[in-house]
C-alpha cells in the first residue's frame, strides 16, 4: 500500500507502549495494531486527531505516501540518491 504508517517511530520517540497509546487514545490495542502495521483501509479523523494529541505530533509524522512502481506514470520505481527503491 502506498501509505506508510510511522506510529512505531513516534512511540519510540515518546517512549510509550502500544497499550498505553491505545488506552490514552480510546481504541483497542487490536485496532491500534491494525493501524500501526499498515493493514487498516481507513482511519477516522477523530482517531488521527487523538493520536496526534497524545503523541504531540502532526498527521504527517504518522502517515506518509510512498510511490509504488504501479503508481508511477512510467511504471518505474522511485529513485532516491540514485538508488532504486
Amino acid at each position: 500500500m502506498p501509505i506508510a504508517v510511522d506510529i512505531d517511530v513516534m512511540l519510540a520517540r515518546r517512549k510509550m507502549s502500544v497499550g498505553e497509546l491505545a488506552e490514552r487514545v480510546g481504541i483497542t490495542p487490536a485496532n491500534l495494531a491494525v493501524l500501526k502495521n499498515g493493514r487498516a483501509k481507513a482511519v477516522r479523523f477523530t482517531t488521527l486527531a487523538a493520536l496526534c494529541e497524545v503523541l504531540d505530533c502532526q498527521p504527517g509524522d504518522l502517515l506518509r505516501w510512498e510511490a509504488d512502481a504501479a503508481d508511477r506514470p512510467d511504471g518505474a520505481a522511485e529513485t532516491v540518491g540514485g538508488v532504486r527503491s
